[in-house]
């Protein structure tokens, strides 16, 4: 899962690391020719100090800043870095990232990795890693590593909360709808949620609020007889509203905990559709509304989440086919565009292949430390 963007994060820590490194050498190596050039102590030391002092006077009678090399100077760096090195450490400077950095912008992009988020990483990156000073003991590569994990794991986690324990603090039943386009895999994210949830002791019930797409009713119902789930369902034409409160009303007179409801895929730009969805809202008032789209959309999925929560808000995201994406940038972007959490990945085709989003995670599988 999102192996191209792995590679292309592991050449950027390896890149980086042997700029900064090739820089540290570079200062050391200057360090010791300056100390090779200077003159053996005499005994007329005492007279070139006099001649320096002279010479410093008039200069300074001339007007000319004799420190103008103290800190600011073009050499200034190279003297830091040296002096640096002579003690054993290592000082990362901005020229040192600024190739790597570009590079890894690039990367991020051709990942599909939206913009603003892409730049936020960059941000953080260089943050974190220009001027740090390390012991040469210290490899550079832990550096960028940990720049790099904080960086990704401040964009992936925005909004994030825990799935489950909202659910068991709820008042019962929980009503969930999903809301996104037609053929992402909604109807099948619904169905291994409810296996999620008996994993967990939850019981839940299926309601169709998909009533204008031929073949809906047929769709989800071979899910609920698959999991000996009960479905309510209206006839083709039905109003989407009624049938997710009928939903609502059998879960609470049967003591089920969740309900789980399918509306028709939609696009923002449908205004009937997201006036459906409106009136879902104020008619079932459901605890959580999440928007499905597939990973492997990149930056659509995340311009989508971004129109969606726009429209009608989302409480979060669910990615499907996250198996088959070797991008990852809906991943990485739709939390920090939308400010609202991924909670589940769909990894397969069967009802056990939903997986709960874990940011922490996913950042340690992209940097290779799992």
């Amino acid at each position: 899962m999102f192996d191209g963007l792995k590679d292309k994060l592991s050449s950027f820590r390896e890149d980086a690391a042997e700029e900064v490194e090739q820089k540290a050498d570079a200062a050391a190596e200057e360090g010791a020719d300056a100390d090779a050039a200077e003159p053996a102590e005499t005994d007329s030391a005492d007279a070139g100090d006099a001649a320096d002092a002279a010479e410093s006077a008039d200069a300074a009678d001339a007007g000319v800043d004799t420190d103008a090399d103290d800190g600011e100077g073009p050499t200034a760096g190279r003297f830091k870095r040296a002096k640096a090195y002579a003690t054993g450490k290592v000082i990362i400077e901005e020229e040192d990232l600024e190739e790597p950095l570009r590079e890894l912008e690039l990367a991020l992009l051709s990942s599909d990795v939206e913009m603003s988020v892409a730049d936020r990483i960059l941000d953080s990156v260089g943050e974190r890693m220009i001027g740090e000073t390390r012991a040469q003991v210290q490899t550079t590569d832990r550096l960028v590593t940990e720049a790099l994990h904080d960086a990704l794991l401040e964009v992936i986690s925005v909004g994030q909360f825990d799935f489950e324990r909202r659910v068991a603090e709820a008042d019962k039943p929980v009503a969930v709808v999903f809301t996104g386009v037609n053929g992402v895999g909604k109807t099948t994210t619904i169905a291994k949620l409810s296996r999620w949830l008996e994993e967990r002791g939850y019981s839940s019930v299926l309601a169709n609020g998909d009533t204008y797409r031929a073949g809906a009713n047929e769709q989800i119902r071979e899910h609920a007889d698959a999991l000996d789930r009960k479905l309510i369902a209206h006839d083709q034409g039905g109003d989407p509203a009624a049938v997710l409160y009928d939903a609502v009303e059998y879960a609470d007179a049967n003591d089920i905990d969740v309900v789980l409801g399918d509306t028709a895929g939609r696009l923002h730009t449908s205004n009937d559709l997201m006036a459906q969805l409106e009136k879902i809202d104020r008619v079932v008032d459901p605890d959580m509304t999440l928007f499905v789209d597939e990973a492997v959309a990149g930056q659509d999925a995340v311009h989508r989440a971004q129109e969606f929560d726009d429209a009608a808000a989302v409480d979060g995201s669910v990615l499907t086919k996250a198996d088959a994406d070797s991008s990852g940038g809906a991943a990485i972007s739709i939390a920090y565009v939308t400010g609202k959490p991924i909670l589940f990945l769909g990894v397969g085709q069967g009802y056990e292949d939903l997986r709960l989003f874990d940011p922490e995670e996913l950042v340690d599988s992209l940097l290779g430390e799992e």
